[in-house]
């Protein structure tokens, strides 16, 4: 599959691009900044074992031309970024795996945007897009490191259920991964809300641990 991911030289993008291209997908990770991409594709591919697949550094505007795309951007300046791009992302799937949250002191706050989620806030700039939230409660570290040992469920949300199966499929094929339907696009604001809890966790016990849920077929 060819995959973009919109602002994804940050620690979660680049966890995800390295998951995704280790099972054979096509990555164009994007950047507001190209020359920035080229560098970080260039430390990923030193870093990580041999990839069935293949990552390219392009801009956030050449991202958005994939057949899938991935949000990966800072809270503060998604909006921003996709709304230009609504036209090369008409039909698509668009996954947000962004997440509002604030630092204070050893903790993460969740913060609430007025659309409830910012899944949501995605969709509203858009309307002709297949929004779907998910990749929230992934650890980057352990994401990018391919012999983590890394055994995750993803948490998958949307309004579309076509594509909510394709992005659950799409989970389900990375190593360590597992998909789960968790929805319509109204459980995103819980979903990203409870990811502060996760990193908070992580921060006080120094951990990268990962969202696992029990009394499921696996």
């Amino acid at each position: 599959m060819d995959i973009g991911i919109i602002g994804g030289t940050g620690p979660a993008g680049r966890g995800l691009a390295v998951r995704l291209a280790a099972v054979g997908h096509q990555v164009s990770l994007g950047s507001r900044d190209a020359a920035r991409a080229e560098v970080v594709v260039s430390e990923l591919l030193g870093r990580s074992r041999p990839l069935s697949g293949q990552v390219r550094a392009v801009s956030n505007e050449d991202a958005a031309q994939a057949g899938m795309v991935i949000v990966a951007t800072p809270w503060d300046s998604a909006l921003a970024t996709v709304k230009p791009l609504a036209e090369a992302l008409r039909d698509k799937v668009v996954i947000s795996m962004v997440n509002a949250l604030m630092k204070s002191g050893k903790e993460l706050w969740p913060l609430y945007p007025p659309q409830g989620s910012m899944a949501a806030a995605v969709a509203s700039v858009l309307p002709a897009s297949k929004v779907v939230g998910t990749f929230h409660h992934l650890p980057a570290a352990s994401m990018e490191d391919l012999d983590s040992g890394l055994e995750a469920d993803v948490l998958v949300c949307g309004d579309d259920r076509e594509a909510v199966a394709s992005v659950v499929e799409l989970s389900s094929s990375m190593e360590g991964l597992r998909g789960l339907d968790a929805g319509s696009l109204v459980q995103a604001g819980a979903i990203e809300a409870f990811t502060a809890t996760c990193i908070t966790i992580n921060i006080r016990h120094r951990v990268h641990s990962s969202l696992r849920l029990s009394g499921l077929d696996a």
